[in-house]
């Protein structure tokens, strides 16, 4: 979608305002959902093309949705509508923005739009941690556990909002002072369940996302939950259940995890317990068991890398304040040519011929010096 919104003979920025506001305006008329909006992007190029040109035509509509955005258009203002959701402090971005989920962009039914509360964090690291609403002090507590240790890993927490599970994820995810982000299954006007409200200010205040693709008004409704789970596991990297009945809505996230290629995670827990049997029946299926961050961080290999990478640069850090130097550190063990090498490297270019002038190594044994160098993470 985002490729084919057509900017042409208009400023971008403009253009992106009112077609977030013409995309609201269609999906706020019942019956009109993010699979239609989605169609109609798709045949138009942008809602901003099939809106003006719908008011431009006069034939009448065969097709009731479109008699519906017809009348609809008669009544809307679109600057109206824009104080509308500034006074409810209510944003709308789409996949063509930055900040749009970036995981949640590639899905193949990604929402045309979202709506949400909070702050936008781009290029970040998401995992959502699921589980039941009829949770146990065992399974709060493990949620919580796992969500400070993600936290302070500065990865963001997804989850719910839900009771049980999902509280004790965004509590966990806050007293690792981190991120999280709560999706909910009702629109940003309604507050489900009322008893989070303050759970959602403080997830607010310490800058997360509460986020919807349901439009404002909408209220909570059973059949909506289930929908809303895809977004739970499309934001994230991967899911954790933490405890699931075997008939557990938490077991929708993860059907949505598998289908969107994402990673499946599961915490063990009593075999008495009732909420234990959905988790232990994910691990007899394939799903990695795991207690803390870095055994999720082992099983998703941009996560491995990026802590290789911090690892390794403040490694540099640590020894250049030892020694006093700026540039590259000590060589793997065992090779008295790295060594050499590396105390003539510094943030300044060298050229090769300087370093078989000073270390008395061949042109042709360089080279390889230089690979294993790079392969030890120390160039």
């Amino acid at each position: 979608m985002r490729d084919k919104v057509n900017y042409k003979g208009s400023n971008k920025g403009d253009f992106l305002k009112e077609e977030k506001l013409i995309r609201a305006a269609i999906h706020s008329i019942p019956g009109i959902g993010g699979v239609r909006l989605r169609a109609l992007i798709e045949a138009f190029g942008s809602a901003r093309s099939f809106w003006y040109r719908l008011k431009q035509e006069n034939r009448s509509e065969n097709e009731k949705w479109l008699r519906k955005i017809r009348e609809h258009q008669k009544n809307c203002d679109l600057k109206v509508l824009e104080e509308w959701f500034q006074v409810n402090n209510i944003q709308i971005i789409i996949p063509e923005e930055e900040g749009y989920p970036h995981l949640l962009r590639h899905c193949v039914d990604a929402p045309p739009l979202l709506y949400y509360k909070g702050h936008l964090q781009t290029n970040v690291e998401a995992l959502a941690i699921v589980g039941s609403r009829r949770s146990t002090p065992y399974g709060r507590s493990a949620a919580e556990f796992l969500a400070k240790d993600l936290a302070q890993e500065d990865i963001i927490v997804v989850s719910g909002l839900a009771r049980g599970i999902d509280s004790a994820a965004h509590r966990g995810a806050l007293k690792g002072n981190g991120i999280t982000w709560a999706v909910m299954g009702c629109g940003l006007l309604h507050m489900y369940p009322p008893e989070n409200k303050s759970l959602a200010e403080e997830i607010l205040d310490k800058k997360g996302a509460i986020w919807s693709e349901f439009y404002p008004t909408t209220p909570p409704t059973p059949q909506l939950f289930p929908v809303r789970n895809r977004l739970i596991s499309g934001m994230s990297r991967g899911v954790v259940v933490v405890e699931a009945a075997l008939r557990s809505g938490a077991l929708i996230t993860v059907d949505f995890a598998l289908e969107q290629g994402r990673e499946v995670f599961a915490i063990p827990g009593p075999i008495f317990s009732e909420q234990s049997k959905g988790t232990h029946h994910l691990l007899r299926q394939g799903a990695k068991l795991v207690e803390n961050y870095h055994d999720i961080a082992s099983e998703i290999p941009t996560w491995t890398m990026r802590k290789q990478q911090g690892k390794n640069a403040q490694e540099d850090i640590s020894d250049n304040e030892k020694t006093g130097k700026k540039g590259f550190t000590t060589a793997p063990e065992g090779k008295e040519e790295h060594q050499k090498i590396l105390e003539l490297l510094n943030y300044v270019p060298i050229h090769i011929d300087q370093i078989i002038q000073n270390t008395g190594l061949s042109p042709e044994e360089i080279p390889l010096y230089l690979l294993e160098l790079q392969l030890a993470g120390k160039i």
